[in-house]
């Protein structure tokens, strides 16, 4: 299983004082990028009180979605620099944090990955131990 939920504030610059025309087409741009994606999820970029924002979740039975939900949540830092924004995963096939909830924070460009303190280890926190 391989689910996500996150949110980003679609900025041009870190400075706060984006160029409406600029704005605009990379509103266009991720908006293309949303469309390809071919998500069954939520997908939605919108503008609200003259601001910009992405908003993504699903739940996948399959690991492979990470790669686009991801892929998509870094784009967006290339394309508009100045945006942040937090994505939150569970992946139960991951290796090495399949019992964990992580957290991807885009800030300034760049996305980073850590665990997230209050969903993880996903087992007490989230459930039960398993009992079988």
């Amino acid at each position: 299983m391989f689910e996500y939920h996150g949110w980003i504030t679609v900025r041009e610059s870190a400075t706060g004082d984006d160029d409406e025309a600029r704005l605009a087409g990379i509103a266009e741009e991720l908006r293309r990028r949303v469309a390809r994606a071919a998500d069954p999820y939520l997908l939605d970029l919108r503008w609200m009180n003259g601001e910009l924002f992405l908003h993504l979740g699903g739940n996948s039975n399959r690991a492979a979605a990470a790669s686009g939900v991801l892929d998509l949540f870094a784009h967006a830092g290339v394309v508009a620099p100045g945006s942040y924004g937090l994505l939150h995963v569970r992946d139960d096939e991951d290796p090495r944090h399949g019992d964990e909830v992580r957290v991807f924070r885009l800030a300034r460009g760049r996305v980073s990955a850590h665990t997230e303190p209050l969903l993880s280890p996903c087992v007490p926190a989230l459930e039960d131990p398993y009992a079988g």
